[in-house]
């Protein structure tokens, strides 16, 4: 303990305590700052690992496989856009929309238009909305507004190469049944619709890939009758093809 024996003693004892607790005060401002700069520093280290971790994060749907036989189990490789198609694959995908998308059942005709938009590309799906547009007096939905059945049946699907090495072309040849609304005579007629396809990368939507898992793209399609149908009977024409851009 510091004896005070004068004012100079007083004044210097006050003036170092002053001087003590300044230097305390800076030594704290000192660490506080050193703190918020370190918690600056880790906040943007995190924002940056998290932009440079976002391009990794995505949905990779997967099927599953079991055999029924043996009781193995293992993961299907998943199609990425890139390899070439077999023939066979190729021809169940226009097959299947041909049978899909030229047939009209109101019962199924929502379900139909959103699974053939998604084997469409971007202008083939613009040309589709237009068709299906109720203020469209060809549109399905008004043509076969009498309750009016279309059925579908392939009859064969022709490859094509064109001259430039691609093969991108098929015909497919079919057969609409139309039965009336007012129950009567079932008309048949024949039709060939030339498609030009590609094979693209599966979509990311779950929903759409649950339809289309193999990125199969209809460009463009052009349906048209193999020969001219008389009609014998009012309303049998119900079922007639539609030409595509």
């Amino acid at each position: 303990m510091t004896t005070i024996t004068s004012l100079d003693d007083y004044v210097g004892a006050v003036r170092s305590w002053d001087e003590d607790r300044a230097a305390s005060q800076a030594r704290l401002q000192c660490a506080a700052w050193a703190v918020a700069g370190a918690g600056w520093l880790c906040a943007i280290a995190c924002a940056g690992a998290l932009l440079l971790l976002m391009p990794l994060k995505r949905v990779e749907p997967f099927v599953v496989r079991v055999d029924g036989s043996t009781g193995i189990v293992d993961v299907v490789p998943v199609y990425a856009g890139h390899a070439p198609m077999d023939q066979a694959v190729t021809r169940y995908f226009l097959v299947h929309y041909i049978t899909s998308c030229e047939r009209f059942n109101l019962a199924t005709a929502e379900s139909d238009y959103e699974e053939c938009g998604a084997f469409h590309s971007a202008k083939r799906n613009q040309f589709w909305y237009a068709l299906w547009a109720p203020a469209n007096p060809a549109s399905p939905l008004n043509v076969h507004r009498d309750g009016s059945v279309v059925r579908v049946t392939v009859t064969s699907v022709t490859f094509f190469t064109r001259a430039n090495g691609l093969t991108d072309l098929a015909q497919v040849r079919y057969r609409q049944a139309a039965q009336p609304g007012s129950g009567g005579a079932e008309t048949v007629t024949h039709w060939i619709a030339t498609v030009r396809y590609n094979y693209a990368a599966p979509a990311t939507d779950a929903r759409i890939r649950r339809w289309n898992p193999l990125g199969f793209r209809v460009d463009e399609l052009v349906s048209e009758p193999e020969a001219e149908i008389q009609p014998t009977s009012p309303g049998e024409q119900a079922g007639g093809g539609r030409r595509a851009p």
